[in-house]
């Protein structure tokens, strides 16, 4: 049998196997360009990883996880905001999030309102309490991402945006980009745009 961790895999990991691109003793492993992108791959990991940490230990507290999380996102962002379209946002199943949903509801986090024009409607809206918990979850993942932007330099901001939108299906990215250039508050268009 062959053991995963033999050297052929090792070497796979530091770049050494299938750089056929290196030229006989130089010291540039990292020249070939798939390995640079496996460990670009591994570094989003990363980043998600801590990205995602200290808001999980805060949900922990409430028996909430990162599929709660988003909910209260963007209800939070979105009120008013349609069972339906949170279900497109998220894309999962209808049961994924009527679990989620109902726990949040039921521990006063999201009201659950009908809509004024159809009344079987479910509009979602974040509660006071809800409020005040999304606002601290994203507070400190805003400032995690400042802090990662000033380090990064100039010009970072811009091509972080560019990078992420090229991360999203290319289907969705009308969509997320008139998603995310909304006013939660308002629901009014942010940039003037309408």
């Amino acid at each position: 049998m062959t053991d995963i961790t033999s050297d052929a895999a090792s070497g796979r990991r530091n770049g050494a196997v299938g750089n056929s691109t290196k030229s006989g003793g130089s010291s540039d492993a990292r020249a070939d360009a798939p390995l640079d992108l496996v460990a670009c791959v591994e570094l989003f990991y990363f980043a998600y990883r801590d990205f995602t940490c200290d808001p999980d230990t805060i949900l922990a507290h409430y028996g909430f996880g990162r599929a709660h999380h988003r909910v209260l996102h963007f209800v939070h962002r979105n009120p008013g905001l349609k069972v339906a379209e949170l279900l497109e946002i998220l894309k999962i199943t209808k049961q994924a999030l009527a679990r989620v949903l109902k726990q949040l509801v039921d521990e006063g986090f999201i009201i659950q309102r009908a809509g004024d024009e159809d009344r079987r409607e479910r509009r979602l809206y974040v509660s006071t309490k809800g409020g005040r918990l999304t606002d601290k979850l994203t507070e400190i993942q805003t400032k995690r991402v400042e802090a990662a932007l000033a380090k990064a330099g100039p010009g970072a901001e811009s091509l972080m945006r560019r990078f992420l939108f090229g991360m999203i299906a290319e289907k969705d990215r009308p969509y997320v980009e008139a998603l995310i250039n909304t006013d939660g508050a308002s629901g009014k268009l942010r940039n003037g745009a309408d």
